[in-house]
């Protein structure tokens, strides 16, 4: 069974909805699932009183949010199976912690999302804000599996702390991209900001765009120039689900810079000559 839920109107104030997903729905009926409780500002309200509700049954397992969801936070948050498409902007804390399922958002998304994600794809249209994928504050870790596909630009300290998974931007990523990261990969087709890489253990991190080498830390050390092996089967996988994979990323060489020697320093850049 499928819902739609269409914003009535614009909001001044933050609505979180992590109390409506694909368990309280299954098996409601309409009214049901009109009365969840959702949290505006500090008052707690129903689903209602903020979008009209609509049921379906011609795709399964899947919720539509529709309207301008840029205040509406936690929108798939724990998702563990079944699908979400939000069409236009989504809010902070999008997915976050999901352990599986599919999450696609038309629009942009605003700050941390993905927090601590476990599992499941994550695709953005538009542009993603900052620490996405990231750890909570004071949190050991952030995002530990699953991947995040974002056709725009994504904002800084994306992949901070994270454990595994895969984050993949079409655009330029902000500064200290890949923060503290433990291990995973991250890859931007456009330019990276400042600090890449600072604090990283383990883990890649890819420019394929050809703008260059940034301004890497003192801190990496470069190793060499030449064409792995694994890349060019990640990235005709990826170009497979539809991103956008120039041709000349799959025969160009690429140079390797170790580090951070401040941290583990198993950690690599590359970045594609």
């Amino acid at each position: 069974m499928a819902f739609t839920f269409t914003l009535k109107q614009p909001l001044s104030v933050s609505l979180e909805v992590s109390s409506v997903n694909h368990d309280s729905v299954c098996g409601q009926s309409l009214d049901q699932v009109r009365a969840l409780p959702v949290l505006h500002g500090n008052r707690q309200q129903t689903i209602a009183d903020f979008f009209d509700v609509e049921q379906t049954t011609v795709e399964d397992d899947l919720l539509v949010w529709a309207g301008d969801c840029t205040r509406i936070k936690y929108i798939g948050a724990s998702l563990s199976a079944g699908r979400i498409r939000v069409e236009g902007d989504a809010g902070m804390h999008l997915g976050a912690e999901m352990t599986g399922g599919e999450i696609l958002v038309e629009g942009d998304a605003a700050d941390c999302v993905a927090t601590e994600m476990k599992g499941g794809l994550l695709s953005i249209r538009g542009n993603a804000g900052d620490l996405l994928g990231a750890a909570y504050p004071g949190s050991k870790r952030g995002m530990q599996g699953g991947t995040i596909l974002v056709h725009g630009n994504i904002g800084n300290e994306a992949g901070q702390r994270m454990r595994r998974g895969s984050i993949i931007a079409g655009g330029t990523a902000g500064d200290a991209t890949g923060f503290d990261m433990i291990a995973g990969s991250i890859f931007t087709f456009g330019k990276m900001g400042t600090l890449a890489g600072a604090g990283m253990r383990r883990g890649t991190i890819g420019l394929f765009g050809g703008t260059g080498v940034p301004d890497l830390l003192p801190t990496f050390r470069y190793s060499c120039v030449y064409r792995p092996v694994w890349l060019s089967f990640f990235l005709r996988q990826l170009k497979e689900t539809g991103f956008p994979v120039p041709e000349h990323c799959f025969h160009s060489e690429y140079h390797r810079y170790c580090g951070d020697f401040m941290a583990l320093g198993k950690g690599e850049i590359l970045v594609r000559q």
